[in-house]
């Protein structure tokens, strides 16, 4: 078995990544990237565009185009803060609250491919795992 494990783990990523991209895509006609700043819009309701980037870990100028592409297609709803000119608020339209609606089965039948085919130990060395990554580095 390979144990090039830095090496597995940018392949498997960016295997999944593919996969569940063109899934997103077919399925609701948005990106994954997209998808990830719905559902972190949805969930934290009037957010700062700043916070959006520091949450999927795009720089300023990376979030911009995506919050104008989703902006355009009737996703976000952008406005200036009355508290800091400098700052966009951001909140879900209708259209992109349906978008993350239609995207949760979606995760649940991903999330279950994983958990079907591993114990709850492996998950939570797995889940152990990637915390360390996120953690360390």
């Amino acid at each position: 078995m390979d144990r090039r494990l830095f090496f597995l783990m940018n392949m498997a990523q960016r295997k999944l990544y593919r996969h569940a991209d063109t899934v997103c895509e077919e399925t609701t006609g948005a990106s994954m990237t997209q998808m990830a700043a719905l559902m972190y819009v949805v969930a934290q309701p009037g957010c700062l565009q700043k916070d959006l980037a520091a949450s999927l870990m795009l720089n300023k100028s990376a979030v911009t185009g995506l919050v104008e592409r989703m902006a355009a297609n009737d996703l976000l709803e952008r406005t200036a803060s009355v508290t800091d000119a400098r700052a966009v608020i951001l909140n879900a339209t209708e259209a992109g609250k349906a978008k993350v609606a239609q995207m949760k089965p979606l995760i649940s039948q991903l999330n279950t491919i994983f958990t079907d085919e591993f114990s709850d130990a492996e998950i939570d060395t797995v889940l152990r795992f990637f915390h360390f990554i996120l953690k360390t580095f």
